[in-house]
């Protein structure tokens, strides 16, 4: 850019203006008045900088008036007073009556030629505002294209890192977003998908993606005009990058097949999302309303024989015949791991042989802890297990109906077998309240909420002797938590590790004990919201954009 003098040829500047507008695909007025800025910095530099100088270039003509101005203030402003720029009221009425708290009086200073250093200013002063439009252009343009497919050109190759020409902007596709054993070389094509664009110091930073779930589903709704559309509805997708991916689907149409029409004649509309994803294989999923339904569709190939759902903790246990365990975990797992990844639980498996020695373990088991407790025989323990009591406090504190309407049972029976659980009840409560007090665990822990006698014994075993104690824990205190040491991932077990308190509930105690000790105030803990039929949309529950599959 030739800045040389602004006594030059007017229409030179105009020209250089329209032509680093173009270049740059930014505005005109951008241009110009980054030039203006450059000049009137460069007349800083040779009147003193302590003078307001300002400049205007014509956008028509390309004249350019330098004029330097004086403002009135107030007398009794306390800042220091700036002579070169400024003048206080009382003086500036002595020779204009006019004059007023902000007022200005300009001149017009002459034209003058650019030196060396003023050349060079001027140029790093227009490339700096030049530069800073354009960043400010790419990022208006792009932050609104998050969730689209592009296509560019790799321009460099960093340490795996890619960055892509995308002709109005550069986009970077790292390397743990681009899928394994793919490399690109410079002058590649390269076709991502834009999954955040983010404002940033040395400027707005496009993420590119080829492994996020939503390049899958772009793909498909590009193949499958349903997709597109919107007849079909891509509710959901997990991926392993280059190896498997799996992908849920539903027809708002009763007529259509949703997974044919992802699959394609001969699967060729399969076939080709699976070619520009390097042979990724991909299973094509009904998405079904009925979660434990869509549990046993995410598990295909493996058939499964019994789901039990916690929603508490968002875990399922499946069951699956004994043959069909490999194929159910798949290889190095990565069958219930997509499966979990795609229905948001955490999936047990076990087999039909296990869940069967299991049962007969917890069966096993229950009945001697009933004919411990209850002191009756083992028929009746047994009977007891059968009609699905689990603990002696199921026991003591159900209707005693459940109980008689057993087979061989009669009232009298059930509120002697009821007397027996709570009479063992007391026992075994008397038993860990000497223990608690033996191990010094104040009373007053019991008076916090949600804290038990059995959790008191061992809390006093922990060292959590008062309700101090407990206010100043965390949940990981509480729950366990993992370190590394000697670069093994070991697990420390936690005070309550045996109570299995979800991260909530142990958040939610260690707030009780600080309101109890003083040290917070009491918040109105939240009702329970009712669970609303919710609309699952692609974007905002797998893929976290605002952009839909279709």
């Amino acid at each position: 850019m030739s800045l040389t003098g602004v006594s030059a040829n007017r229409l030179e500047l105009l020209q250089i203006a329209d032509a680093v507008a173009r270049e740059k695909s930014i505005e005109r007025e951008v241009v110009i008045e980054a030039i203006e800025e450059a000049i009137q910095k460069a007349a800083r530099t040779r009147y003193g900088a302590e003078h307001d100088i300002r400049v205007h270039i014509d956008p028509k003509t390309g004249e350019t008036e330098i004029t330097r101005v004086i403002t009135v203030i107030p007398d009794d402003q306390e800042e220091e007073v700036n002579e070169y720029a400024q003048r206080r009221l009382s003086d500036a009425v002595k020779t204009d009556k006019t004059a007023e708290i902000g007022k200005t009086y300009t001149e017009v200073l002459p034209p003058f030629e650019f030196g060396r250093v003023q050349t060079q200013m001027a140029r790093q002063v227009v490339t700096g505002k030049v530069r800073e439009a354009e960043r400010e252009r790419q990022f208006e343009e792009f932050k609104d294209r998050v969730g689209e497919i592009v296509n560019g050109v790799a321009k460099r190759v960093e340490y795996g890192n890619v960055i892509v020409d995308l002709g109005r902007g550069e986009g970077i596709m790292r390397r743990d977003q681009s899928i394994p054993r793919e490399a690109f070389q410079v002058g590649d094509r390269v076709r991502a998908y834009i999954y955040d664009v983010r404002r940033e110091t040395k400027g707005p930073q496009i993420m590119l993606s080829r492994a996020h779930g939503g390049f899958m589903a772009k793909l498909f709704a590009q193949e499958v005009p349903e997709v597109y559309d919107g007849v079909i509805e891509i509710r959901a997708v997990a991926r392993d990058p280059g190896s498997r991916a799996k992908m849920a689907v539903v027809s708002n149409d009763s007529s259509i097949d949703p997974v044919g029409a992802c699959v394609g004649m001969r699967g060729s509309r399969v076939q080709a999302v699976v070619a520009e994803l390097q042979g990724e294989k991909i299973d094509i999923i009904q998405w079904n309303p009925d979660e434990a339904t869509f549990l046993v569709n995410a598990l295909a190939p493996a058939e499964v024989t019994k789901v039990v759902m916690d929603e508490e903790d968002e875990r399922v246990e499946v069951v699956v015949p004994d043959e069909q365990l490999s194929l159910a975990i798949g290889r190095r797992g990565q069958n219930v791991r997509l499966a979990s990844q795609l229905t948001g639980w955490q999936i047990d498996i076990m087999t039909e042989s296990q869940e069967s020695e299991r049962r007969q373990r917890e069966f096993t088991e229950r009945t001697a802890l009933f004919q411990e407790a209850l002191d009756v025989d083992e028929v009746i323990a047994q009977l007891l297990v059968t009609e699905g009591f689990a603990t002696v406090d199921d026991v003591a504190y159900v209707e005693a109906d459940e109980i008689a309407q057993i087979e061989g049972f009669d009232e009298d029976t059930a509120e002697e077998i009821q007397a027996r659980a709570r009479d063992f009840l007391d026992r075994e409560a008397a038993e860990y309240d000497a223990k608690r007090r033996e191990l010094g665990v104040e009373d007053d822990l019991l008076d916090v909420e949600g804290v038990t006698l059995p959790m008191a014994v061992a809390f006093g075993q922990g060292d959590v002797k008062s309700v101090e104690d407990l206010a100043g824990l965390v949940p990981d205190d509480i729950r366990g938590y993992y370190e590394s040491k000697g670069g093994e991932r070991v697990r420390e077990p936690g005070i309550l590790d045996s109570f299995n308190m979800s991260p909530e509930d142990a958040e939610r105690l260690i707030m009780r004990a600080r309101v109890a000790a003083g040290w917070i105030e009491a918040e109105p803990e939240p009702e329970p919201a009712e669970p609303e039929e919710v609309p699952y949309d692609e974007a905002a529950a797998v893929f976290g954009d605002s952009h839909r599959g279709g």
